[in-house]
């Protein structure tokens, strides 16, 4: 029979109970789920709004949506998009490294350039080279009224214009490379064009992809505004077919849906392009 001295003794000794895990409570956030609630009757209210509105004429829309001529207009505006940004970067390529030249005249230059073309709208600039024929009638004896046509003027002008962007886009993205790399090649004797093409633009790339991707995305609706010169590109295409059957919001519609399919590709296509640049960088998702 134990003693109460020992009993006592036992109890010392067993470890005190457990006590129970605490529990975590989230935050409650009524508020932000009442409003996104509210966001999403709307959305679905707009959404049902826009399907059952007989006024958009889906079944036109559907009809034209592959016709001939709507996708003849459609493959001229992504043809004109991607020589537009080639020759644009090419140029705004020479600009930007002219710009940093140690050369003044030729920065002096640069900067002219970029300042013209960024101060003047786009819509001027292709009526001046559609009328150009009546500012110089002939250039080096070269008859210039029938020289350029409307495809044309469209490829100059909006070049042009694209350049003096691009030219800023890239020049960013070379001052971003950190000034040792530059040295570093320089000490390796290097000469200029080898540094520019091995090291620098490479590593320029990761700050050039985005803005470069935001004017691709840019040029592209901004083709529309070759219309006004009539080219047939697609916002014309759609017009055309308007003008001839007045049914005039299908057809904007036609175009409008074009344009978002488009430029959702480009923008997947831009995401990748920037994750490949930025990978082993804190950016890279």
């Amino acid at each position: 029979m134990s003693t109460p001295l020992a009993t006592l003794s036992k109890t010392a000794q067993a470890p005190p109970p457990a006590e129970p895990p605490l529990r975590v409570v989230p935050t409650r956030r009524a508020g932000q789920w009442t409003a996104a609630g509210l966001v999403l009757v709307l959305l679905a209210l707009g959404l049902v709004s826009v399907v059952r509105n007989k006024a958009f004429q889906w079944d036109v829309v559907a009809e034209y949506f592959t016709s001939a001529s709507v996708l003849r207009g459609l493959g001229l505006t992504l043809w004109l998009t991607a020589l537009v940004m080639a020759l644009g970067f090419v140029l705004g390529t020479l600009l930007a490294v002219l710009r940093l030249s140690d050369n003044p005249v030729l920065r002096a230059v640069s900067w002219g350039y970029v300042w013209f073309f960024r101060s003047t709208p786009i819509l001027v600039q292709l009526l001046f080279w559609f009328n150009i024929g009546a500012l110089y009638p002939q250039i080096l004896g070269v008859n210039t009224v029938n020289l350029l046509g409307p495809v044309s003027v469209a490829v100059i002008g909006l070049t042009l214009h694209e350049a003096a962007y691009a030219a800023e886009v890239v020049r960013g993205g070379i001052l971003s490379v950190d000034r040792g790399q530059i040295e570093a090649a320089e000490s390796l004797g290097l000469g200029r064009r080898r540094r520019l093409s091995r090291i620098v633009l490479p590593q320029a790339m990761r700050a050039i992809v985005p803005p470069a991707g935001n004017m691709l995305i840019g040029t592209l609706k901004g083709t529309s505004i070759v219309s006004v010169i009539a080219v047939q590109d697609l916002l014309y295409s759609t017009q055309l077919v308007y003008h001839r059957t007045y049914e005039v919001i299908p057809l904007l519609l036609v175009a409008t849906l074009w344009y978002v399919a488009v430029t959702s590709v480009l923008s997947l296509g831009q995401y990748y392009v920037e994750r490949y640049y930025a990978r082993g960088t804190a950016g890279a998702r």
